[in-house]
């Protein structure tokens, strides 16, 4: 599967974006799926994972009650809504597809990864 994320750009403090991540190929349908990201000199990090039902999600502790993960499964997209950006979110936002059916939060059970788009929060 290819994965292509987008929506990434410069906000405040605050503020909410939405990132978007588009694939192709027909096993988006067949697969758990993940926002990580990367911050300068930094490792990348879990961000949320959505099983392939959408039934069971998992957030990484700084976001959770501020993003939201969802998949649309007929559009082959999935989709992470940011709210209440703070500064400490600036990093490369990267989609991944996992090689499991099950929510997952380890980065080594996803195969598949988009190009990121960058996030940069301004205080």
């Amino acid at each position: 599967v290819q994965l292509q994320a987008s929506g990434g750009g410069l906000v405040q403090a605050g503020d909410s974006l939405r990132l978007s991540c588009t694939a192709s190929g027909r096993t988006f349908s067949s697969r758990a799926m993940g926002w990580f990201r990367q911050a300068p000199g930094q490792e990348r990090e879990f961000v949320a994972a959505i099983s392939l039902s959408g039934s069971s999600i998992r957030y990484a502790e700084p976001v959770k009650g501020r993003f939201t993960i969802s998949r649309d499964n007929a559009k082959n997209t999935m989709y992470l809504q940011m709210n209440g950006l703070k500064p400490e979110d600036t990093a490369i936002y990267y989609c991944a597809a996992a090689n499991t059916l099950d929510v997952t939060t380890i980065r080594t059970q996803y195969d598949s990864w988009g190009q990121g788009t960058q996030l940069t929060v301004s205080s």
